[in-house]
């Protein structure tokens, strides 16, 4: 371990702002790289320095440490370039997980670029990551939205665009406004499936799967299921195929297979219509008979 310590306290350089992951719950997620870049870091940017300086404590870190926060953020963005022109290290840290992503640090990002200074990331823990690993969707890509509208009325109207959603989606939500996104799902599709993900990587980490309906009465049922740092994953929307071919589809079908060899019909209504070739040709055979 101390071989690899040492092999990325070597790769560490002057001028750059490394973008450093830290835990977002269990301490000993952090990676040898990432205290690598904090111990060495003439400058750490934080969202909150008394919750970084706990975490830097616990590694035995000193480092000096910097508020940036999103109110000050454009204004710290000079100081910190500032400190990269002069040959200075600097790390950006949030209070957990990565930074930029629903957390200050992209527009100090944006205008390092900008000055011609490079920027690094330290990947490491993410809540999102987490909790899409142990969902169990099979879908090759996501859609990642952060936090969920925090009225009904925009919560309602981005769900309805959801509802049919053929990719899963992960959100963001907070304790006091979970029992209320429940109920406005369970308006508009009770029975999709969802994951709630809690506290991931803490002591009361805890994954409820299922139905909007079925997650709305065990959290009724349990009040500590309502608390904690919280992500939703919603799985795409099931389609079931019915046994019996749309009237659009057997019509495009009528159409070709009259002027069409049944298998050439077969083969051109699926692509237009989506439907299966085999359940098409089959349909046509009937006809014949």
């Amino acid at each position: 371990m101390q071989k690899h310590f040492q092999k990325a306290l070597d790769s560490i350089q002057n001028s750059i702002l490394y973008i450093v992951a830290t835990p977002i719950g269990n301490l000993a997620d952090i990676t040898l790289r990432a205290l690598a870049v904090l111990q060495t870091a003439d400058m750490v940017c934080a969202e909150d320095t008394r919750v970084s300086a706990q975490l830097l404590a616990a590694y035995g870190i000193q480092a000096k440490l910097l508020s940036v926060r999103e109110h000050n953020e454009q204004q710290m963005a000079d100081k910190i370039i500032a400190a990269l022109a002069e040959g200075k290290r600097v790390a950006q840290i949030s209070d957990a997980g990565t930074p930029a992503v629903c957390d200050p640090g992209a527009k100090l990002v944006a205008r390092v670029r900008e000055a011609g200074f490079a920027v690094v990331p330290v990947v490491g823990a993410s809540a999102v990551m987490g909790a899409l690993s142990v969902a169990g969707v099979s879908e090759p890509h996501f859609y990642f939205h952060g936090f969920l509208p925090p009225k009904s009325g925009e919560r309602v109207k981005l769900l309805e665009q959801w509802q049919n959603a053929n990719y899963p989606i992960i959100a963001f939500e907070t304790p006091h406004r979970i029992a209320a996104t429940l109920d406005d799902m369970n308006q508009i599709f009770p029975n999709r499936t969802i994951m709630l993900a809690r506290e991931i990587t803490k002591t009361f980490e805890t994954f409820l799967v299922g139905t909007v309906s079925e997650l709305r009465e065990q959290l009724a049922a349990d009040s500590n299921q309502s608390r904690g740092e919280m992500v939703l994953v919603i799985h795409a929307n099931v389609v079931e195929k019915s046994d019996t071919l749309p009237e659009t589809a057997q019509n495009v079908m009528k159409i070709l297979s009259a002027e069409l060899p049944t298998k050439q019909a077969a083969e051109l209504a699926a692509k237009i219509t989506g439907e299966s070739k085999k359940a098409l040709y089959d349909l046509a055979i009937s006809w014949k008979k």
